[in-house]
């Protein structure tokens, strides 16, 4: 972890952090990731999962450390988006929502909604109709699975077929842009990473390809991929990642069915794809330290993998460093002083291995755990998993299993979003409210 510290290190000294990456002083796009206060896109400043925030919450209960709880206008499976004092969050409304009527496809809205940190007060809310034909209905998820990102001037949302927009402070819409027309019985669920002038959408359910726009006005800057390609994005479910090769450049990893794919983030060209023997679809984003890509996927037989970044063509043979059985099908994991942390999604399991072999230093049942959609959160030297029921399961960061505590929100809804951190608070959203958690306080 050496070499990823130091990198690290100056990157907060010079206040400039790439989304998922070690980036250089160009790369500015959000809040650097010295500013614990900032969650500005899904899993974080660094793409990653990982905050530098200290007092945070261990222990909550629905009277317990619960700051503010907001009932949401709809449902949805999307990571809440702290920008200064906003917190940023898409709902939908209007058909296939949990526990209402079926509905009609006519009336299925997203939202884009924008709360104030302090007390949970909707500021504003924006609904967008659905360009139709939708599918008829969405496993799991529901249609407002992608999360926003911002930056200083603008929000940006993807919404699958109806496209990706970009909107204000104060919701104004400023462009729209087509990504492509294709759906999926599992929806769309990849956000937008910030990059440079470029938003960066991958539309492997719309179009089988990663479109690059332009931050500004939404023109298409380039687009990697397609059906007819032989790096065509298919059956990615996963927010990329742009890292920094040991090669000294920036590279934007795309994990697919079978195979991770390497693009230069400014013009999508290809610069290296590597097999992983998964026998599924990919939806855990990936993460990276010092150089090297680690990704999770499948249900069985090979579900985990390592690739050194930074080769040319086809590097299977001469970059992969490891594969092993041990992975989840959804839920992303987090990197930690030389380990990999992640709970399965579905066999109540969470997993610590070495980084540099793959080999498992733990893997302890958690009791009651149910499913685990959201992604793994690392904070304040703790692990937190949350569970589909709204259970949290707080590990120490270590590699030696010590549960902390375990946490439980569940108002009947299902929890599928992936925890926030804005300072000292915590961040949960179900389909039904938004929690703020912190210390000392609770709802009236």
């Amino acid at each position: 972890m050496a070499i990823f510290t130091r990198c690290f290190h100056f990157l907060l000294a010079v206040g400039l952090l790439l989304l998922g990456s070690c980036g250089h002083e160009e790369t500015l796009a959000r809040p650097s990731s010295d500013d614990p206060n900032q969650w500005p896109a899904f899993r974080g400043p660094n793409g990653m999962g990982v905050s530098s925030s200290s007092d945070l919450p261990l222990e909550w209960g629905p009277n317990n450390n619960v700051s503010w709880k907001t009932e949401l206008p709809g449902a949805g499976a999307s990571t809440p988006i702290v920008f200064r004092d906003r917190v940023y969050l898409t709902a939908y409304t209007g058909f296939f929502v949990p526990g209402e009527p079926k509905g009609r496809q006519e009336d299925l809205k997203r939202h884009l909604l924008a709360f104030d940190l302090s007390d949970g007060k909707l500021v504003w809310e924006k609904a967008i109709p659905a360009k139709l034909p939708e599918e008829d209905s969405i496993r799991d998820h529901g249609f407002a699975a992608n999360s926003v990102a911002v930056d200083e001037d603008r929000i940006y949302a993807f919404f699958g077929k109806t496209g990706v927009f970009a909107f204000d402070h104060d919701g104004n819409q400023i462009w729209q842009t087509d990504v492509g027309t294709q759906t999926n019985g599992w929806g769309s669920s990849a956000s937008p990473v910030l990059y440079r002038d470029l938003v960066l959408i991958n539309a492997s359910v719309e179009s089988e390809s990663v479109v690059a726009l332009d931050k500004t006005s939404g023109a298409e800057r380039w687009r990697a991929g397609g059906s007819r390609q032989p790096h065509a994005i298919r059956e990615a479910w996963n927010t990329p990642l742009v890292i920094r090769s040991e090669a000294e450049r920036d590279e934007l990893i795309v994990p697919t069915a079978g195979t991770v794919f390497a693009f230069e983030p400014l013009t999508g060209k290809p610069l290296w794809s590597c097999k992983t023997d998964i026998g599924w679809y990919m939806v855990p984003s990936p993460v990276a330290a010092d150089g090297i890509v680690y990704c999770l996927g499948g249900r069985s037989g090979i579900a985990s993998l390592a690739i050194r970044a930074g080769g040319s063509g086809e590097v299977t043979s001469s970059h992969r460093l490891w594969t092993t059985n041990h992975g989840s099908n959804v839920s992303s994991p987090v990197i930690h002083d030389g380990h990999l942390y992640w709970a399965h999604e579905s066999r109540e399991i969470a997993y610590c291995v070495k980084v540099e072999t793959g080999e498992v230093v733990y893997q302890e049942r958690l009791s009651r755990a149910g499913q685990f959609y959201a992604s793994a959160l690392m904070a304040d030297g703790r692990l937190y998993y949350l569970t589909r029921e709204g259970k949290t399961f707080v590990i120490a960061a270590q590699p030696e299993f010590k549960q902390l505590a375990v946490n439980d929100l569940g108002d009947g809804g299902v929890f599928n979003a992936s925890p926030a951190v804005a300072g000292n608070r915590l961040l949960i959203r179900s389909d039904k409210f938004l929690y703020c958690i912190k210390n000392g306080e609770s709802t009236p």
